[in-house]
């Protein structure tokens, strides 16, 4: 799925869109440039799923845990990992918990570590706006590239 964000407003409205959909979805990677929109697109996201508290950017700390109805979430940043075995010193594997939903920005400074995600999300700088893509690596992740694209269509569809 392939989709042009003009602004910050219409990520987050992609993040609201998104965060219906999250039930059977376990790993999320955001790639793309730096600035593009991948930490406000996980605040929205944390948001829409019902956090009410702040959300700080784990770009220091790595990773930031949320508890949201009941779910375990953490948020990973790995712009700063300098080996992608720094993820086993972590204990990455015990986050991958079977409920938990893991959402992880840099994904490629961890190559090779990481189990396939069910959605990969990438965000570009376009001259006006961001270019966001979506692909599933999972069939749950095609459930809801699916669902992404219905609910699009359906939005444009009632304005």
């Amino acid at each position: 799925m392939n989709e042009c964000l003009e602004n910050e407003c219409a990520t987050r409205s992609f993040a609201s869109r998104l965060a219906g959909y999250l039930e059977n979805i376990q790993l999320i990677t955001l790639s793309g440039d730096l600035g593009a929109g991948k930490t406000t697109l996980v605040r929205e996201l944390l948001r829409s799923l019902g956090h009410e508290g702040r959300v700080k950017s784990p770009t220091f700390t790595l990773v930031e845990p949320y508890k949201i109805n009941n779910r375990p979430v953490y948020h990973f940043d790995l712009y700063r990992l300098a080996d992608p075995d720094e993820l086993e010193y972590l204990g990455f594997a015990d986050y991958m918990e079977e409920c938990a939903l893991c959402l992880i920005e840099w994904p490629e400074r961890a190559v090779g570590m990481l189990p396939e995600a069910d959605l990969m999300v990438s965000l570009y700088h376009l001259a006006l706006g961001r270019q966001l893509n979506v692909r599933a690596g999972t069939p749950a992740g095609e459930d809801v590239c699916q669902f992404l694209d219905r609910s699009r269509f359906d939005a444009s569809f009632t304005m």
